[in-house]
């Protein structure tokens, strides 16, 4: 496979809809994998929907480790000329009181950058997707069709698929190749072939876009913590911001009896944003154009399916509070072009040597994916703390970060996907749990000591009910 020149690929592309892989959905991840095969001389087919450039209200940062990832994939120019933003790290609100959680300083001589701290950067999400597909487009490997795809094709008999059938501009298409590779995004018609898992949400993001506020840190995304559900702001370009509110599956203040959403955001939310970023909040409220996005947290099910690789949301969803999903998507797809590199699959037509590949990608994957799905889970428990045990560990974790230096370094480093070891996580995920019973002890009365150290037993298994479940999702998925 890949012998053939771009030019007899492409010819077979065209008339005999024939290609070396099928890439469904030219989103994030669609879109770097069909030019990282593209590259490694794979004949590849890019199917999207619609080609017209997304409105998204997610996707919009991209943590340090995503542009290192997208870095490696030879894909960093298409974050130039989209108006993105540096992001520094994070500046968290609790209560009104703040603290500033830098990226840490990048401490590898063998970076180049010695002493720097890195950077994330954020922007429109639909200006970053165009970029990718015009990076597919430019490349002779590549033949990029506007298709709704609506089933897969198998071997009569057999559950070995094919390609995929299609409707292209109302009429029926068929596509073939030894390789379909699905990334059709959290609403994926095909996760079943291959998981019986579902999506779950607990809650959704209401979107708003703020024009020309002023944060009270620029470059930094703000997060704010308090008796409201958690408050993203984050600047997207030079005018626009963009505010996600947090709001829980039926959550009382929100429904439409009291008013609904816009009502909670006005009454509940508004009045405790930083006082510079309230007027932009409450204009785009008026005259705003207000969307929501489920949450989702999915594990990742082993892709078993002989010819069909499932990736990207329809593979793994954490929640967004970290902004971790590109970061994986991108990590993915960089170990994914290894994998199927040539050198270690001549042939996509070797199913059994492409299903040993995908049964290595689905446990190494974990390297990167490990980390970013456990913290995004973690932190929204925390952070969306609804019962006395969380609040304390809510408390506690703000405390944690006003301490500074490590306490400060390591939690950044996994947030930024930079510090990608479990071992970290859990380090500074117990720490935090026990400065909070610490501080927990000191603010109770002596007289009410030993209720209180029964308190602290409540809190630490709170914190081992919030940790361990989603590691083990993680082990065992």
């Amino acid at each position: 496979m890949g012998s053939s020149s771009p030019d007899e690929n492409a010819i077979r592309r065209i008339v005999h809809r024939h290609a070396d892989v099928i890439v469904v959905g030219a989103g994030i991840f669609g879109a770097a994998m069909a030019v990282t095969l593209a590259r490694q001389s794979r004949s590849v087919f890019l199917l999207e929907r619609s080609l017209r450039e997304p409105d998204r209200i997610v996707g919009e940062l991209l943590q340090p480790g995503g542009v290192q990832a997208l870095e490696k994939l030879g894909l960093r120019h298409c974050l130039d000329d989209i108006d993105s933003i540096p992001v520094k790290g994070y500046q968290i609100f609790f209560n009104g009181r703040p603290v500033t959680i830098p990226y840490p300083l990048d401490r590898s001589a063998a970076a180049g950058n010695l002493g720097q701290r890195p950077e994330g950067l954020s922007f429109h999400h639909g200006r970053f997707v165009r970029k990718l597909r015009a990076a597919a487009a430019e490349e002779p490997n590549v033949t990029v069709v506007e298709t709704e795809v609506d089933g897969l094709i198998k071997l009569e008999g057999t559950n070995q698929v094919l390609g995929v059938k299609s409707s292209t501009g109302g009429k029926q298409d068929y596509f073939f190749a030894p390789l379909t590779i699905v990334a059709d995004g959290y609403r994926s018609k095909f996760r079943g072939e291959t998981s019986s898992w579902k999506p779950v949400s607990r809650s959704r993001f209401w979107a708003l876009e703020l024009r020309d506020a002023t944060l009270p840190s620029p470059c930094f995304g703000h997060v704010l913590l308090g008796s409201f559900s958690p408050v993203l702001l984050y600047q997207i370009g030079t005018h626009e911001t963009r505010a996600l509110i947090n709001v829980p599956e039926g959550l009382t203040a929100a429904k439409a009896a009291n008013g609904g959403v816009s009502h909670y955001m006005r009454h509940h939310v508004l009045p405790h944003l930083p006082p510079a970023v309230q007027p932009a909040f409450s204009e785009s409220l008026d005259n705003g154009r207000l969307r929501c996005m489920p949450n989702s947290f999915l594990p990742a099910a082993a892709n078993r399916a002989p010819g069909l690789l499932i990736a990207g949301d329809a593979l793994n969803m954490r929640h967004p509070l970290t902004g971790g999903g590109m970061t994986v998507a991108l990590s993915d797809v960089a170990l994914l072009g290894e994998l199927l590199a040539t050198s270690n699959v001549p042939n996509l037509n070797d199913t059994k040597q492409v299903l040993r590949q995908m049964a290595t990608f689905h446990w190494r994957r974990k390297s990167h994916s490990f980390v970013i799905n456990i913290l995004a889970q973690a932190l929204y428990s925390l952070f969306a703390a609804d019962d006395y045990y969380l609040e304390v560990l809510r408390q506690g974790c703000f405390e944690y970060f006003t301490r500074g230096g490590a306490c400060v370094d390591g939690p950044a480093g996994l947030l930024g996907g930079i510090i990608k070891k479990p071992v970290v996580l859990v380090y500074h995920f117990f720490a935090v749990a026990f400065l909070s019973i610490w501080t927990f002890l000191l603010s109770q009365p002596s007289w009410r000591l030993p209720l209180s150290l029964i308190e602290c037993v409540g809190v630490l298994l709170k914190a081992c009910w919030v940790l361990f479940p989603y590691i083990g999702f993680e082990l065992a998925s």
